[in-house]
């Protein structure tokens, strides 16, 4: 009988049932439940696992180049990066109120780390998330570009609560950079929220785009409900460096 049930329970995807029938059928034996305590408990089980493969997919579909998480952070290391600041970011209030942020400072800082971690703990709370580089943006655009597909490709950047969009200064852009970025921004512009890292001020977008004018309509938008972090210090990179070498002399 309880072969049937499990096999009726999976032809109606009820998997989460089906993993813990025997077991629940069991606790329900020994512990003589009702009818209601035993279906109450199958059903947790079915909401459980529902509730993870959805975290899952979320989090695949958020695409972080590292899953990064604010109790990784070695918050000892730099303390120009206030922890209280980040963890009010965490909560996922400006992501509700439809603001942005803006992380500056040198290579090796925390910014990626950081702009990761407020993503990772947003798709907990339920929000859509996508993590891309700039490079990615670009590279995304220009090969749907000549495929005619930019309007499937903009209305996926446009669909996610909180759009992360990494490595803003590493090296210059792409011809018709400035125009892309500023498209996703005007559109994204008080109706979802966006997280911005850069390793170059913002005086400087200008060159890195090759178009002034593209990128001071950028930062007017981007800008106007942002929280700017700027973080400053030495490369966490290179303090890994420095021990390792320091270890090779000994």
């Amino acid at each position: 009988m309880t072969n049937t049930l499990t096999e009726g329970l999976k032809k109606l995807r009820l998997s989460g049932m089906a993993a813990s029938l025997e077991v629940r059928l069991q606790e329900a034996g020994g512990n003589s439940l009702s009818h209601a305590e035993f279906l109450e408990l199958i059903l947790q089980d079915e909401l459980a696992v529902r509730k993870d493969r959805l975290m899952g997919r979320r989090m695949n579909a958020a695409d972080f180049r590292d899953r990064k998480t604010l109790e990784d952070f070695d918050w000892s290391f730099n303390k120009s990066v206030k922890r209280k600041q980040i963890y009010d970011l965490a909560s996922g209030a400006f992501v509700r109120e439809h603001r942005d942020v803006l992380f500056v400072g040198p290579p090796g800082t925390g910014k990626s780390h950081l702009a990761q971690a407020i993503g990772y703990h947003a798709v907990q709370m339920g929000f859509l998330v996508k993590y891309r580089s700039i490079f990615d943006v670009v590279r995304d655009f220009l090969r749907d570009e000549a495929l005619k597909g930019e309007d499937k490709m903009l209305a996926k950047y446009l669909k996610p609560d909180l759009l992360i969009i990494d490595d803003m200064g590493l090296k210059q852009l792409p011809e018709r950079s400035g125009e892309l970025l500023l498209e996703i921004i005007m559109q994204r512009y008080e109706s979802r929220s966006t997280v911005m890292t850069s390793n170059r001020p913002i005086e400087e977008w200008g060159k890195l785009v090759g178009d002034v004018p593209a990128a001071t309509a950028i930062l007017d938008r981007f800008l106007h409900h942002a929280e700017i972090i700027t973080i400053t210090g030495k490369s966490y990179r290179m303090k890994d460096r420095g021990c390792t070498k320091k270890t090779e002399e000994v």
